[in-house]
């Protein structure tokens, strides 16, 4: 006696789910983002100072915007020490990063840039010329941010030729064939 034993998957329950899958729904975006929000300047940094001010540790904090660019100051203890301080600006850093408004944000917890910034912020709400403290705002950045030069598309420094003729030819030749060697190494 031999007995036959066979399972099927039931074909109907899929082609409903393939149903569902094919079709395209479209939803309207509910929650606010920058692209569909306009803010001005001043409200940009009062949403920066409160960011910066959940950090554990920030007394005080103070924004100064400028277009997609803003320079935060953080009021921190002065008891602390500095270790400690970097630390605290690492962290408003971070979480100014995970906003988008805060992507392009320069920290300092200087307390005398700090203060200056308090002082720019107070111009600027008070009706005074961007123009004129643009220049203290970029000479504030400078101090804060060092020079960095810009990317290139080169991944590698191109090798100096100008020392390629100070060997003699049977030294050269030498050279050549180790530095072959070396890259089939590799």
């Amino acid at each position: 006696m031999c007995l036959l034993i066979a399972c099927q998957a039931n074909d109907e329950p899929v082609a409903e789910k393939k149903e569902q899958t094919d079709r395209v729904q479209y939803v309207k975006q509910s929650v606010r983002t920058p692209e569909n929000e306009t803010r001005s300047a001043t409200e940009i940094a009062e949403h920066l100072v409160t960011i910066a001010k959940h950090v554990p540790n920030v007394n005080d904090a103070t924004a100064v915007v400028t277009g997609k660019y803003a320079v935060v100051g953080i009021d921190v203890n002065q008891k602390l020490d500095r270790s400690r301080v970097s630390t605290i600006k690492y962290t408003v850093a971070e979480a100014l990063q995970k906003d988008p408004y805060g992507a392009n944000a320069v920290i300092t917890a200087d307390a005398d840039t700090t203060y200056r910034l308090k002082e720019i912020a107070t111009q600027i709400q008070r009706g005074h010329p961007v123009g004129g403290v643009m220049e203290e705002l970029a000479d504030i950045v400078g101090r804060l941010m060092p020079e960095v030069p810009s990317k290139s598309n080169k991944s590698e420094p191109e090798p100096v030729r100008s020392n390629d003729k100070q060997l003699p030819g049977k030294d050269e030749k030498q050279l050549k064939q180790q530095q072959e060697k070396q890259d089939l190494e590799q």
